[in-house]
């Protein structure tokens, strides 16, 4: 039953010596990866980018941004004049949180009333809100009870009343958050794969060789490749989207015509990604272990799960150099923000510059194998 066992083993070793290429992605990539995501993934979100619209301007009103500031999780980086400002900070997403300090507040404690303050939350993005919203209601009771201990307990203490506000997500439901960036990520997924395991399939089959000595240009050749699946992933654009608003019930806050302009330059990225794969794997299964190659930071560092915002440092600028970091941010922010082409213009330019550099490397690197 067992005959032939050892050779057929010995057969398999000599194979896998022979190709150091798989030995490197079944050894190397793993260990790298879990070192970059171990160190790198945490869900207790720190460092949310926040807003401050002081009226008051005096000692208790900066003693309350202090105090959000030093839980580590308010950054207060922006300073805005307007209601109108504030919100267009969140809408554009330069910061997730968005307080907003009367020019009554501190007339208020002083007299031994109850002072109120108002704080917006980006709820598309339902960790952070939670994070944001918790935290601002434990400043706020934790002040009030200080203040209440040096009033005395025969007095009326002063209370600092926080009015937490979720824009765009009310209810914080996870799946307003999650199927959106889904879009994104299968989007990648399938075009991306398909593109390089096409290729890689027609170069093992020989039929990539037969197409060059047939009157077809070689830029011809890869556009005339890559466009079927441009279209491809079109479709599965309005496919994933019907389902997103007819099964999950998510709609499109903003423009509907502003997101399918933006989708073909991912899409550019994408498909620039596949056919750069193809030039660099040798057979199918290796395309394939370089697609998750890119897929896993893809899900795991852009934002798509877990905040950007609560990665390490030295981390953080490999999240920029994912095309799928920024087209998540104009998914979320036309989908649950209603966001215009004038809040994301700078998504859109760092994807159609990703676009061009990908697809170029990816054509020489084409055409040099060709050759």
């Amino acid at each position: 039953m067992f005959r032939g066992l050892v050779s057929i083993a010995l057969k398999e070793f000599i194979h896998l010596r022979r190709d150091p290429a798989t030995l490197v992605f079944a050894l190397l990539i793993p260990i790298v990866q879990l070192t970059i995501f171990g160190y790198a993934l945490d869900t207790d979100t720190k460092h949310i980018r926040a807003a401050v619209y002081n009226l008051d301007r005096r000692a208790a009103s900066r003693e309350l941004i202090n105090k959000l500031q030093a839980t580590q999780y308010y950054d207060f980086v922006k300073t805005v004049y307007s209601d109108d400002a504030l919100r267009e900070e969140i809408v554009r997403g330069n910061v997730h949180v968005g307080l907003k300090i009367p020019p009554n507040y501190s007339n208020k404690l002083k007299r031994g009333q109850q002072a109120q303050a108002l704080v917006l939350i980006d709820g598309s993005d339902s960790q952070i809100a939670f994070r944001a919203q918790s935290t601002a209601l434990s400043v706020g009771l934790n002040s009030s009870l200080q203040l209440a201990g040096l009033n005395g307990l025969a007095r009326a203490p002063s209370r600092i009343d926080i009015r937490p506000r979720t824009l765009f997500n009310p209810d914080m439901k996870s799946a307003n958050f999650f199927v959106p960036g889904l879009v994104g990520v299968i989007l990648q997924l399938v075009t991306m794969m398909l593109t390089a395991l096409s290729i890689v399939k027609e170069k093992e089959n020989g039929t990539l060789e037969q197409l060059l000595v047939t009157p077809v240009g070689r830029m011809g050749m890869m556009l005339g490749k890559l466009i079927p699946y441009g279209l491809l992933g079109l479709v599965e654009t309005a496919l994933i989207l019907f389902i997103m608003w007819a099964i999950f019930g998510v709609e499109v806050s903003g423009s509907l015509v502003l997101l399918w302009l933006l989708v073909p330059l991912f899409l550019f990225c994408s498909l620039g990604l596949g056919l750069m794969i193809s030039t660099f794997a040798g057979n199918q299964a290796q395309a394939f272990q370089m697609s998750f190659l890119i897929i896993l930071p893809s899900v795991l560092l852009s934002g798509f799960v877990f905040p950007r915002d609560a990665m390490p440092p030295m981390i953080y600028p490999i999240t920029s150099i994912i095309p799928v970091t920024y087209f998540l941010e104009i998914l979320r922010g036309i989908i649950l923000r209603g966001a215009s082409f004038a809040d994301l213009w700078r998504q859109a330019l760092i994807l159609g510059v990703m676009g061009v550099v990908i697809i170029s490397i990816a054509s020489l690197r084409f055409q040099k194998r060709l050759s």
